[in-house]
């Protein structure tokens, strides 16, 4: 059969996924560390899990402090009055919806990890793209000393370890130097490259022969690469 689609049909089977995506605003009401309310919506903040509210953790000294109503108080102090931008990302969680959420352009859930609020959920980190991101992060919060990072680590909570079937982290998952960044992909629409920022750079995985770390525009450009258009 002939397979002819008008330029309309085309272009919406061309959009990425994340065009179709639910988006949601406002000022959150914090319900514990990982879980919001905005615009009468509860959202499951996806990639990183916080400690329970009736949790505990020890601090270097080995004394006992309640870390999951501290995790609840930093995530409403970092976000008091603030308008968050969430995408739905597809998934549920106990009847909530599992979305991404940005405060200014940053991610909250960076933000939460960085201050030591958070810890990343690996699996689902990495089957939403955020793997390196989150990690990167979470290495800014163990440098520091950051809340959760102050003491020894509670074991993290069962369903965030990586399933067998998942990929392993490998060097190639993670730039080769703090300067090489820049992602390179190859793709149905080409040799494309991705700079940190950019709207689709974390949803690349370092991990096949189709991908490649640069260390300049102009090196990518040499190699035969175009930049990305966001």
């Amino acid at each position: 059969m002939l397979r002819i689609c008008s330029l309309f049909v085309c272009a919406l089977l061309a959009m990425p996924v994340w065009a179709a995506q639910r988006e949601l605003a406002g000022i959150p009401r914090v319900i514990d560390g990982d879980t919001l309310e905005v615009a009468g919506q509860r959202i499951r903040l996806g990639g990183i899990d916080a400690p329970e509210m009736n949790e505990e953790c020890l601090d270097n000294s080995g004394q006992r402090w309640a870390c999951g109503v501290w995790a609840k108080d930093m995530a409403q102090a970092m976000l008091a009055d603030e308008i968050l931008q969430c995408v739905d990302l597809g998934q549920r969680s106990y009847d909530r919806i599992v979305g991404r959420c940005y405060m200014g352009g940053q991610d909250v859930a960076v933000a939460l990890i960085e201050a030591g609020a958070v810890r990343p959920c690996l699996r689902f980190a990495r089957e939403q793209g955020q793997e390196q991101t989150y990690l990167r992060a979470e290495q800014h919060a163990k440098r520091v000393n950051a809340g959760l990072y102050s003491g020894p680590l509670n074991p993290i909570a069962g369903f965030c370890e990586p399933t067998r079937s998942t990929v392993p982290i490998s060097a190639s998952t993670v730039p080769p130097s703090p300067d090489c960044t820049i992602k390179g992909n190859v793709s149905s629409n080409g040799r494309i490259y991705h700079l940190p920022g950019q709207r689709h750079y974390d949803q690349v995985t370092m991990r096949s022969d189709q991908t490649r770390w640069f260390c300049s525009e102009a090196e990518a450009r040499a190699a035969g690469w175009r930049p990305a258009r966001q």
